[in-house]
């Protein structure tokens, strides 16, 4: 699935290009759309990045560009899923979303974090129906 998906999100774009813009040789990148190797998980951040996808759908699990899959074990996941309930609660803008701050969180504590804001949002709405 994954030469595919290179295939065709390159399109009329040269390997070349993409190559040197995500940091690796135009021979690489051709292996990697022909299936000769697989892309190493930095790689493939890079190559979601370029082409402003999720890992995820590079990788087939999921055939909405920008859908990420829960995955107990990736903080990443669980930062797209709080981004997701920002959006989703018409929050524009999520001031202390640094990602650099959060990036010494374990799992749980992003887990606390993402039920915290959960509960938040739930006793706002009860305050609001009560009014």
């Amino acid at each position: 699935m994954l030469t595919k998906r290179l295939k065709n999100l390159r399109g009329k774009t040269t390997q070349e290009e993409v190559a040197g813009r995500i940091g690796i040789s135009r021979a690489r990148y051709s292996h990697y759309e022909n299936g000769r190797s697989e892309p190493d998980t930095e790689t493939l951040n890079k190559l979601a990045d370029y082409y402003d996808v999720s890992v995820d759908y590079l990788l087939g699990r999921t055939d909405d560009p920008n859908e990420t899959l829960n995955n107990k074990g990736s903080n990443s996941s669980s930062l797209d899923e709080i981004n997701n309930l920002v959006k989703e609660y018409g929050i524009e803008q999520f001031g202390f979303f640094d990602i650099e701050k959060w990036k010494d969180l374990s799992q749980e504590d992003i887990e606390e974090i993402k039920k915290h804001f959960e509960y938040v949002v739930f006793q706002a709405k009860q305050r609001n129906k009560d009014n």
